[in-house]
């Protein structure tokens, strides 16, 4: 295995291991959602159970509670919207080190490539002028 090829094989080996550790950064950020939307749920629930309270019979305890439950729904939704941008964000910087990844690989597999056209033709250069020089031989 040459040097070349050598690196073309770490370069894919690095790359599986970032596609790995994506996908693992992808699943996290599903588990926060997902326990984020839970959350929300959960206390739109409780909201809408005050909420459902006729105005006269709403004690302080309940508008305190209504107005405190508004406040935490409203920093779940921007803990969550934070989370899609940055989430987009990190999507954004994978794809284009994708394509780096990709362009490096071209132009290693080229040069790998090149090199065995090369080799090949060494190759096959150095057969017919040995088989030359032993037509030469057999004819002296």
């Amino acid at each position: 295995m040459s040097t070349d090829e050598m690196e073309a094989e770490m370069a894919r080996i690095q790359h599986l291991r970032e596609v790995l550790v994506r996908r693992e950064s992808e699943l996290r950020f599903m588990m926060d959602d997902i326990q984020l939307c839970k959350d929300i749920m959960k206390l739109k629930q409780e909201l809408r159970k005050i909420v459902a309270v006729p105005d006269a019979e709403k004690t302080k305890k309940h508008r305190q509670r209504e107005e405190k439950l508004i406040q935490e729904i409203h920093q779940l939704v921007q803990k969550r919207d934070f989370l899609v941008d940055d989430a987009e964000v990190e999507r954004l910087r994978e794809q284009e080190e994708d394509k780096e990844m990709a362009e490096f690989l071209r132009q290693k597999l080229s040069i790998i490539q090149s090199k065995s056209l090369h080799k090949t033709y060494l190759q096959s250069y150095s057969t017919v002028k040995s088989f030359r020089h032993l037509c030469k031989n057999a004819v002296k």
